[in-house]
């Protein structure tokens, strides 16, 4: 079976082209042709040798992901439906603002924390994406947006590991995906624009922090174990004192000097001012007294089987002034991609079923993400 380019990092792809008989600096030479200038044929890589070409013509492929629907919303939000075989797809979204371009990128094709909150986890876990499935979202997206903007520069700037799947539980896969994105010869992104989120796999949170430290966002969602975990199953195995001790750790690492905590704002559940005061004194209790995290507060949205409905705007607001008259930084997530149903919490693709829910929503298997932007203390809104 070919191999698939999209699955190596640098130092992957160099291992692969010493094999072929070829020095180093081949991989370089290919690794920038894949990624920077987005080839997918071996014959257009003008300044490889003819012979390498024909090697690789017989022992590798370029392959992306079959794109079976693509929405554009009003705002610019654009949502692509990836294939990725036996009955099973994923989805990726780009949304444009004025200082930076985000890419959402999912890591598997379902997922198996099963938070309630979450349609993808309604729908049960089908399969881990390979590293090259996950590449070849940010791969399709960028080239085919200097495509469509008539641009040479890069479009994507930001890229969040916030779509379908828990990553830290696809981590062999995960890894060299963001050494990828990170590399000069690859996308150059900087450590600071790529965040992964996690429900909370508190042994591979310390894994990343000493493989590659990126930017860290932690889907929290309660200021309580006996809350935590009714919301995010996963808090059973891994508690808040382990969680939060984890990111405490995971700062020593870290690019940035504070890690997100998501915080979906759910009516009468998770959204009272009694939560709100529990959730300064736990952050507090685990820091060193300075306001080490930012929160991001995200309206809920709403599908049938969550049974669930969002708090109102006055309610997230009180809640937000709680946190940030505390001394930390409150964001409330801005709605985008209304038009599209790209909706924070509603990436489902089109996995194939494994609870019973899905056929009944499969009209909202969507995302909607705007990462925050944060300067300082204060409430804002993105």
């Amino acid at each position: 079976m070919l191999a698939n380019l999209l699955d190596y990092d640098l130092e992957g792809l160099a291992v692969f082209c010493e094999r072929l008989g070829e020095k180093r600096f081949r991989a370089t030479q290919l690794f920038r042709w894949i990624h920077q200038k987005g080839a997918s044929e071996f014959d257009a890589m003008s300044d490889l040798a003819k012979s390498l070409r024909e090697k690789l013509t017989t022992t590798a492929r370029i392959q992306g992901l079959a794109v079976t629907r693509e929405h554009r919303s009003t705002d610019g939000t654009i949502k692509w439906l990836f294939d990725v075989g036996n009955g099973d797809a994923v989805e990726a979204v780009f949304i444009p603002e004025d200082d930076r371009g985000t890419l959402c990128i999912s890591s598997q094709a379902g997922c198996a924390v099963g938070c309630r909150f979450c349609s993808t986890g309604h729908q049960g876990f089908s399969r881990n994406l390979t590293t090259g499935e996950i590449i070849a979202q940010l791969w399709f997206a960028e080239h085919s947006l200097r495509r469509l903007l008539g641009r040479e520069d890069r479009v994507i700037s930001n890229v969040v590991m916030m779509g379908m799947g828990e990553p830290l539980q696809n981590y062999g896969a995960l890894l060299p995906a963001l050494r990828t994105m990170l590399d000069d010869h690859g996308y150059g992104l900087s450590r600071r624009r790529v965040t992964v989120s996690t429900s909370g796999v508190v042994p591979m949170i310390a894994r990343l922090g000493l493989d590659c430290p990126v930017a860290l966002a932690v889907s929290l969602h309660a200021p309580t174990d006996a809350l935590r975990d009714n919301l995010v199953p996963l808090n059973r195995k891994y508690p808040l004192a382990e969680l939060l001790q984890a990111c405490i750790d995971y700062l020593k690492y870290a690019p940035r000097d504070f890690i997100t905590f998501e915080y979906c704002m759910l009516e009468g559940v998770n959204d009272q001012d009694s939560h709100a005061h529990a959730l300064v004194d736990l952050v507090r209790l685990h820091g060193d007294g300075r306001p080490w995290c930012k929160f991001n507060l995200i309206p809920f949205n709403a599908f049938p089987a969550a049974a669930l409905s969002g708090s109102s705007r006055d309610r997230i607001t009180a809640f937000a002034r709680i946190l940030t008259d505390a001394g930390f930084v409150a964001t409330v997530r801005k709605t985008r991609g209304d038009d599209i149903d790209a909706a924070c919490g509603q990436l489902a693709g089109d996995v194939r079923d494994r609870t019973g829910v899905a056929g009944r929503i499969a009209q909202q298997r969507t995302i909607r993400l705007v990462p925050a932007s944060v300067a300082g203390p204060g409430l804002k809104e993105v």
